[in-house]
This record gives C-alpha cells, structure tokens and sequence, in this order.
C-alpha cells in the first residue's frame, strides 16, 4: 500500500471513529499514538489529520494541539440553522431539477431505510453515508455545485456526527421517517414550495430535539448537585 493509499485508508478509519463517538468529543490527539494504532508513519498520518481538519472534526488549539471537535449547544443550534436554510434551498433546487429515475432512485434509498434493524426496533435511524443518505442525495440532486461542495463535503461528516448522536431520541426514528416520505413526494410532484418547506420544517424539528436533550441534561445535572 503506497504512503498516499496508507494515508486515505487511515483518514477514513479515523473519521469513522469520531463521527460514531469512538473517540469521544474533545479528546486530544495524540500522533505517536495513532501512529502506533493504525501502523502508519507520521506524515501520512499528518495529512490525514489535515484532510479531518478541512472537515471540521479536528480542530487545533493553541499549545495544546489537536482536538476532536465538541460544538456548545450554541454552536450546534447554529449547525442547524445553516442546515435547515440551505438544505430547504436544496430541496426546492431539487423538485424543479432531478429526473425521475434520480426520484425513483431516491424512494428505494427510503425502502432501505425501512428495512433497517435499528430502524424496525424503534432505537436509531438508518445512517450511511453518501448515496445510502436520503439527505445527501437531495443536496446532490439540486444540481447547485456550490451547496453540495458546502453540505456535501466540508460539513457534512460533522453533521452526521450529530445526526448519529441524536437519531436514537425515542419516537424521532419513525417521525423522521414520516417527514422524510412526505418531503419525497412533494419533490415527485414538482412542488419545490412545498418541498422547502416541509425540509425545513423536518430539519427545524430535529433543532427543537437537540434543544429539548439539552434541557433535559441540564435540569437533570442541576438536581443531582441539588440532591449531593
């Protein structure tokens, strides 16, 4: 495996690992040891750690080095607002824009998604990436290079991090699923209108989730030192 091959296969490895929590939020890396980890000498391992920089999962504190990112709840609510603004925008791009095998294409992603264990238990939401995720094919299908270089690369692996971390929330599985459904069928009909709206609406109730978890944890941490 030639050091440019090494260096993509361990940029993936990692990026996997943060975005499914396997490296925790806020965790410092430590090149001598992801080295010794993956096998790797340090300047591949440098690249890669720069290619997760570009995609928001590293970021580089001064004196201390590199840290897997970890958005306050300010900074995530912003995430979302930018999300719920320009993947609207995507969607109305793509009702007037997808052919129709790109639609048909889109409807057996979501019979995947039916499909899915986790999905059909109630605990989590169907989250591969790329072509398997019913957001990301809309965002591609918008034809808007400039959206899908935006939503598509350098935020998208930070999104599905929250997107993973959120998704097993009880009943938002099957409501998501609803939403997504809904949203589909008004791409069919060539409603960008109403397409927007109801991605908007869809990504703007995944925001009050995000918001209600952490008001939850909030009243929760202040009745345990109450009660210490």
């Amino acid at each position: 495996m030639d050091s440019e091959t090494l260096s993509e296969h361990v940029f993936r490895r990692i990026q996997a690992a943060i975005v499914k929590g396997e490296i925790a939020p806020g965790s410092k890396i430590s090149e001598p040891e992801l080295a010794r980890t993956y096998g790797i000498s340090r300047g591949p391992l440098r690249e890669a750690i720069h290619r997760l920089e570009g995609q928001k999962l590293l970021v580089r504190v001064p004196h201390v080095g590199a840290r897997v990112v970890s958005l306050s709840h300010a900074e995530l609510i912003e995430l979302y607002e930018i999300r719920e603004s320009l993947e609207g925008m995507a969607c109305r791009l793509a009702a007037e824009r997808m052919t129709q095998q790109e639609i048909d294409e889109l409807r057996r992603v979501l019979e995947l998604h039916e499909q899915d264990a986790a999905f059909k238990a109630g605990v989590g939401y169907y989250q591969q990436e790329g072509d398997f995720d019913f957001h990301y094919r809309i965002i591609q299908g918008s034809g808007n290079r400039t959206l899908a270089k935006l939503l598509c690369d350098e935020l998208y692996q930070l999104v599905r991090m929250y997107r993973l971390q959120f998704s097993a929330t009880p009943n938002r599985p099957h409501q998501a699923f609803a939403e997504h459904h809904r949203i589909l069928d008004a791409i069919a009909e060539r409603d960008g209108e109403l397409a927007e709206l109801l991605m908007r609406r869809h990504i703007g109730a995944s925001k009050r989730n995000i918001e209600r978890h952490y008001k939850e944890a909030l009243t929760t941490s202040s009745k345990t030192r109450g009660d210490s």
